[in-house]
């Protein structure tokens, strides 16, 4: 059974996808690439390709999918994106266990906890009314901001709602990009390879 984590005066930040969650599974992206009609290998690179703008809050779920379409040659309906869009929510919402007990065990420890996210703002519902809204304090979703990770403003914005500065704060990301863009502001910076090795990190932070 492992024991509280307790970090006194800091908020640990955690980004969601890939960190909390697991990756979507090859089930999942077999789904959503049959759903969408074309070669994986043309599907893949178009979804990622807008992707940013999605989670940057300047593109709409509708605009988001229907580009991929286009560049894959294909005019959606409606009930169509409707579709993609929902296999693609679902398949970010599978938690990993071991990360999970890390919150846990930080929540149990005191320890001040928020989420920043690079996600579109339909998972910001999810992230604050799900079971995760009880463990975290804040959650910030670029799509609500309007700015996506590593920019130094989507920190800054953290670091001004939670009312802490860059030493109080500690970030984890599954992305090195990510880490070291908090990192040059200050913040105490871990990139996310597995629960085991994020949980010796945050003891050798722990009183």
């Amino acid at each position: 059974m492992n024991a509280s984590i307790s970090i006194p005066g800091k908020v640990v930040v955690f980004d969601y996808g890939e960190v909390i969650s697991v990756s979507p599974s090859e089930a999942d992206r077999a789904t959503i690439a049959g759903l969408a009609g074309g070669e994986s290998s043309a599907f893949w690179p178009a979804y990622w390709r807008h992707r940013d703008a999605l989670d940057q809050g300047t593109m709409t779920i509708r605009d988001y999918w229907r580009g991929i379409g286009s560049e894959l040659g294909e005019q959606w309906s409606d009930s169509k994106i409707h579709r993609l869009w929902l296999a693609d929510f679902r398949s970010w919402l599978s938690i990993d266990h071991e990360t999970l007990d890390v919150l846990i065990d930080l929540q149990e420890g005191g320890t001040r906890l928020a989420l920043l996210s690079n996600a579109g703002r339909d998972f910001g519902s999810y992230f604050r009314h799900g079971s995760l809204g009880d463990i975290f304090e804040a959650v910030f979703v670029s799509g609500e901001l309007g700015t996506i990770k590593p920019s130094a403003d989507i920190f800054e914005i953290v670091m001004g709602e939670l009312g802490i500065t860059a030493a109080d704060m500690i970030f984890i990301d599954n992305r090195e990009d990510n880490v070291r863009g908090a990192e040059v502001l200050g913040i105490t910076g871990h990139v996310f390879t597995g629960a085991a090795d994020l949980r010796r990190f945050l003891e050798s932070l722990a009183t």
